[in-house]
């Protein structure tokens, strides 16, 4: 995969996503595995509810331990910490103003930790290609499904998001 396919994540996404593949591989697995051996025990698998949905349920586990191992290894860690600049970039925390006078600050983070309850939205996203290698004071226009708007970046900073 070439630098310019890689993906960005921050530390704090990046600790989530081992998160998840260690309960995954761990925790989770092991115990549906226990359960489908159990239920195999029982006899007759081809009527065995139990059987069934447990291979099921570990068929969906092993398909994400899959994707979480080669999202893993393909994205680049950043810490918006270390970030030395007076644009945005990825990680950054940026307050903007839109044409109708509402303030909103976003986080700017990779696609595995958008969380719109938490203004944290994708470098990928409208709003957020609109922000990249943009100052205070730019006046940005985001193109999104409602129709173009005019976004004033007030504030731009990195600090730790987590």
């Amino acid at each position: 995969m070439s630098e310019s396919q890689k993906g960005y994540i921050t530390p704090g996404g990046f600790k989530r996503l081992a998160s998840e593949y260690k309960d995954l591989r761990h925790i989770q697995r092991p115990r549906i595995v226990e359960e489908v051996s159990v239920a195999a025990a029982m006899g007759d698998r081809s009527e065995n509810a139990e059987y069934i949905y447990g291979k099921k349920k570990l068929r969906e586990i092993d398909r994400r331990l899959g994707y979480l191992a080669k999202r893993m290894e393909s994205v680049v860690q950043v810490d918006p910490t270390t970030v030395k600049s007076s644009a945005v970039n990825f990680g950054a925390t940026v307050t903007v103003e839109y044409e109708d006078g509402k303030v909103v600050t976003y986080h700017i983070v990779g696609e595995d930790e958008v969380d719109v309850g938490r203004s944290r939205i994708s470098y990928k996203s409208p709003v957020g290609r609109a922000l990249l290698g943009r100052r205070v004071d730019d006046t940005v226009v985001v193109h999104r499904p409602a129709g173009p708007i005019d976004v004033t970046i007030l504030e731009v900073k990195y600090t730790s998001l987590d």
